[in-house]
């Protein structure tokens, strides 16, 4: 999958929804960018902290799916302990995440989230589980 595809097959998701985009990957590291508008920001007008860990998520996991998309696996996100460094008001966003451990069962990713004069706003590390595409498929069906 390309990421053409990848960015076609997030329309009319949640990803979709936040403005996520995909701009690069290369099996080790992966990134996506956020145009920040109004409906990014909390009430008191700088980006909500949920914007960012949502994107760090989609970012790790649009990685692991990539690496594994040949597999008949799922990548699910399992664990993800971020921490915000600087408030954002307006412009765009980059996320890029850069794969720490690929293991049959778990993928480790660190994101950095930066602003367009690369300064860090955010941290994220994201732990993937690895499990069989219909074992988990199966196990969400009501019987």
């Amino acid at each position: 999958m390309n990421l053409e595809e990848l960015n076609r097959i997030c329309k009319n998701s949640f990803v979709d929804h936040l403005g996520i985009r995909f701009t690069s990957f290369d099996g080790k590291s992966i990134s996506g960018v956020i145009d920040i508008t109004p409906f990014h920001l909390q009430p008191v007008g700088v980006v909500h902290g949920g914007v960012y860990i949502a994107l760090a998520e989609t970012i790790a996991g649009a990685g692991s799916s990539l690496l594994i998309e040949n597999e008949e696996k799922i990548a699910l996100g399992n664990t993800i302990n971020s921490q915000h460094i600087s408030s954002l008001k307006s412009g765009r966003i980059t996320a890029t995440g850069t794969l720490i451990h690929k293991g049959t069962f778990k993928h480790i990713w660190d994101i950095k989230i930066t602003d367009e004069s690369g300064k860090l706003i955010s941290i994220s590390r994201v732990n993937n589980s690895i499990k069989e595409l219909n074992t988990e498929l199966d196990q969400g069906r009501d019987k």
